[in-house]
């Protein structure tokens, strides 16, 4: 359990793969507790990822941190940016992916969908090519809107799946999928000091591919 950063209000850890961002057992929230040899402590899920992702994430310590970071949050004020690796290149050096999408709860699932209908909403995010090598692709993504499984379900609706990817991708990658949140930023919620965060995906395949 890697912890970047901890005060009073909160706590910046890198999740590992295949570990609920949500205070269940085995969570990331139970995770920082035993980290900071406290089983009590009052460590709160803020923003999630997909189970089987991993990198940064920012918890609160508190109520009040996590009201102000949960408000950042629904105000658009907290930025959050992912690498991701890639199968082929996408048509641009960089651009914006724009899609209904619709979540099938009984598969677990997100679809792209082509009309307006009840359970779709609009998913955006832009993204930026950083590399290119042997048909994979290493890109940038911030998220505009934060749908579940959205960069997912984007870039597979593209022909681009995730490298690792074993719900939207038909190829079979021996990884974990490569998909890493990269960077955050966001308000202190008791000082108002902007905090920014970045850290590198550990260097193994497919992150050194390209």
């Amino acid at each position: 359990m890697k912890i970047l950063y901890l005060d009073d209000d909160i706590v910046v850890a890198v999740k590992p793969p295949r570990v609920l961002s949500t205070d269940e057992p085995g969570g990331l929230p139970g995770l920082v507790r035993q980290a900071l040899g406290d089983e009590s402590a009052d460590v709160r899920t803020v923003h999630r990822l997909d189970r089987v992702v991993s990198g940064l994430m920012v918890l609160a310590r508190n109520a009040k941190s996590a009201a102000e970071l949960s408000r950042q949050i629904r105000e658009d004020l907290f930025q959050k940016e992912y690498l991701a690796v890639v199968h082929g290149c996408p048509e641009m050096p960089a651009g914006e992916f724009r899609d209904l999408l619709f979540r099938n709860k009984q598969e677990r699932k997100t679809y792209v969908v082509p009309e307006p209908a009840k359970g779709v909403q609009e998913a955006i995010l832009t993204y930026q090519v950083l590399n290119s090598a042997e048909n994979l692709s290493r890109v940038k993504i911030r998220l505009i809107t934060g749908r579940t499984h959205q960069i997912r379900a984007q870039f597979s609706s593209r022909k681009l799946p995730l490298v690792g990817d074993r719900k939207y991708s038909l190829l079979e990658d021996a990884c974990e999928i490569a998909l890493w949140s990269h960077f955050l930023g966001f308000a202190h919620p008791t000082t108002g000091e902007k905090m920014t965060f970045t850290l590198e995906p550990p260097e193994i395949y497919p992150w050194t591919e390209c």
